[in-house]
């Protein structure tokens, strides 16, 4: 499996635009995060320079794989944020929290729910979920996102992983609901976790072509943009890591039609 490192990263990739960072906390003192165990996961080197601008790195290859990548929220930005998303988010229940997969339901192996503009419903694997309306906590995420990357959201997915035993399998996010050539922006909080690219054409018995999975890992307080083609080509997953022992919430920013 072909896994991008940071420090292998430089190699093959190019630092984009920058924009100046802003405080969606509030500017409160950090609370402490649920487990401290989050403090002895990998410490990466925060893509901050003193101006507090956010670098951007750019993802791609020649199979259309097309993704930014930056640390968007300080330790201490991310670490509040953190908290609140656990004070605050109340996820599905019910039915809600079931899927289809090959004519059978499934209980979803984590917590999920959808936040959005008044009337709009995402539907995926047999399950259609409705967008509550948004609090001023995940509006004002949302409106940080849209500033540094210039794209406007209307929805957004919500998953919750209490550990490396909650995972997402491999998909891909091309329902009919979604603007195909919108980015979809997934911000990261908690527990650095393994995320998984798979081209299609190397999935499955009668693959067409070998092609290496691409991994990267998910940072505390990182975004990455999945812009058009890559929904189109790869699949993603966050596979099971059994060593991840922390909690990791994931908002996954969309635009929707309507």
């Amino acid at each position: 499996m072909r896994r991008i490192a940071r420090s292998e990263m430089d190699k093959f990739i190019i630092r984009k635009r920058k924009h100046e960072g802003s405080d969606v906390t509030g500017g409160k003192k950090p609370s402490k995060l649920v487990n401290d165990k989050m403090d002895q996961s990998k410490t990466s080197t925060r893509r901050r320079n003193e101006n507090n601008e956010i670098s951007w790195k750019h993802i791609q290859n020649n199979d259309n794989l097309n993704c930014d990548y930056c640390i968007l929220f300080s330790k201490q930005e991310a670490d509040e944020l953190f908290q609140k998303c656990e004070d605050e988010i109340e996820y599905y229940t019910g039915d809600l929290t079931q899927v289809k997969v090959y004519g059978k339901w499934h209980n979803i192996p984590r917590k999920q729910v959808a936040y959005g503009e008044s009337g709009l419903r995402y539907t995926f694997s047999g399950t259609t979920v409705p967008a509550k309306p948004w609090t001023k906590l995940v509006d004002r995420i949302r409106e940080k996102i849209s500033l540094v990357t210039g794209h406007h959201f209307n929805f957004v997915l919500i998953n919750r992983y209490k550990d490396g035993n909650d995972h997402m399998g491999e998909h891909r996010d091309d329902e009919k609901e979604l603007d195909p050539k919108s980015p979809i922006a997934s911000l990261s909080l908690g527990q650095h976790r393994d995320f998984v690219f798979k081209h299609c054409d190397s999935r499955g018995k009668n693959l067409s072509r070998k092609i290496d999975p691409v991994k990267i890992e998910l940072e505390h307080g990182s975004l990455l943009l999945m812009n058009h083609p890559t929904n189109v080509h790869w699949y993603h997953s966050l596979p099971i890591r059994k060593k991840a022992l922390c909690p990791r919430i994931n908002m996954t920013f969309r635009k929707m039609l309507t």
